[in-house]
């Protein structure tokens, strides 16, 4: 089956699968080639993607991403997000210190607007982590 993961700057990825994980309001679910018509929301969370059926976790690839709208039908997994960052391009010790950063403006927040701002700058930091931390486990 064919993924396509598209951002605001274009194709991020357009390729062959045989897995994909996705975030969803439901939780994560796996889709497989043959899977019923779906259209869904993703929520923040990782993109996980195995490449071929015996792929084990070394050679899965991961994406963080802060939601967005997933469309599946049996032969195709299309993904729009406003940003998708690869595991491959997330410097784990950045993503903690700016975690940190967004914890403390979340603290500080002094009205509504200033704490959903926080909020959806921890909540894509605290995914970016995850997914550089699931990198590193996977990927030595």
């Amino acid at each position: 089956m064919k993924l396509q993961l598209v951002t605001l700057l274009g194709i991020k990825l357009d390729t062959d699968v045989y897995e994909v994980i996705l975030p969803t309001l439901d939780g994560e679910i796996a889709v497989f080639p043959g899977h019923e018509p779906l259209v869904g929301v993703a929520t923040p969370g990782a993109i996980v993607v195995r490449y071929k059926k015996d792929d084990d976790e070394k050679h899965l690839d991961y994406f963080a991403i802060s939601g967005g709208v997933i469309q599946v039908s049996p032969s195709l997994v299309r993904v729009l997000v406003d940003e998708a960052d690869s595991g491959e391009d997330i410097i784990e010790a950045e993503s903690k210190a700016a975690l940190e950063r967004a914890l403390a403006h979340q603290k500080n927040a002094k009205d509504s607007i200033e704490l959903e701002k926080a909020t959806a700058m921890v909540d894509r930091h605290a995914v970016r982590l995850k997914v550089a931390g699931l990198r590193r486990r996977y990927k030595r």
